[in-house]
């Protein structure tokens, strides 16, 4: 591997990593608060694509807008899924698998139905031309997930470390009784998490948007790597997910340039299954939330 070919994939395995962070750690902070987990979590990445789809290439808003209102807008769905689905399940786990997986199949039909199953959404790229790094040119749009990862994946650690309601959220993923006893409300707790869940879930569904084709299936590969993410790096720590995300996507991206993806797949895996061996926690999964 060439000097050029190293700067271009070390570029590439930061920008996947960035993505993983950003759809892992809203599937860990709600998995902390709620100790259930979402497994509709790719379809909201797939929304948040969507609506970058209908504003920015159909309406015509700027591009940046549209990822903006991405994170409102799936916000909601997050907290409806709470409300109609995590709610009533609370404490059954099964339950909340079945709920969830059926949502996401509904969401799937329901965009099917109103774009198209078989057919691939194309979103002009905002941001053309590239950025030369080292002798290695890096597109401005694979570029500008990085920054935006740091911004979402910061304010959410400001957020949790510094509000009061962030507070709340991790007092209810440390001890959700005693936070109940203190005077916390688990309800609304728990729409919180769900809220910023879906809300990163959104956020990086959009910035890929122009990218990758936008179908209604395209949240699946990514929501089961979210999975992964969260149980290498520790259930409920997001500290742990973003760790798990870069070296992850590392592996992924290191392994497709010398040899494939399928290898690639393999050993991230493999991986995994060796952090559960030495580590059945995960990497970081004393540190909830």
């Amino acid at each position: 591997m060439g000097f050029e070919t190293f700067v271009q994939t070390f570029a590439n395995a930061l920008v996947l990593g960035s993505i993983y962070a950003m759809v892992a750690v809203g599937l860990a902070l709600a998995f902390g608060v709620m100790q259930m987990a979402n497994f509709s979590h790719g379809e909201l990445f797939m929304a948040g694509a969507y609506v970058v789809y209908v504003l920015y290439s159909l309406v015509g808003l700027p591009f940046l807008v549209a990822v903006v209102a991405a994170f409102p807008i799936v916000a909601l769905i997050g907290m409806l899924f709470e409300r109609v689905l995590f709610r009533p399940t609370r404490g059954n786990v099964l339950s909340g698998f079945m709920a969830t997986a059926g949502a996401g199949f509904i969401m799937q039909v329901l965009v099917g139905q109103q774009w198209g199953v078989g057919l691939m959404r194309s979103v002009v790229v905002p941001y053309k031309g590239s950025a030369e790094i080292l002798g290695a040119a890096i597109s401005w749009q694979r570029l500008v997930i990085i920054p935006a990862t740091i911004i979402m994946v910061g304010g959410l650690w400001f957020f949790l470390k510094k509000v009061k309601a962030g507070k709340g959220l991790r007092a209810c993923a440390q001890d959700p009784e005693a936070a109940v006893l203190q005077g916390i409300s688990l309800n609304k707790m728990t729409s919180l998490a769900m809220l910023l869940s879906g809300g990163f879930a959104g956020v990086s569904g959009a910035l890929m948007a122009p990218i990758i084709p936008v179908t209604p299936y395209m949240g699946h590969v990514y929501g089961v790597t979210a999975f992964i993410v969260v149980i290498v790096g520790g259930m409920a720590s997001i500290e742990g997910a973003v760790l798990a995300a870069f070296i992850l996507g590392f592996i992924h991206t290191f392994i497709s340039t010398v040899y494939d993806s399928v290898t690639a797949t393999m050993v991230g895996v493999l991986f995994m299954a060796i952090v559960l061996v030495v580590k059945p926690t995960g990497l970081l999964g004393n540190v909830k939330v």
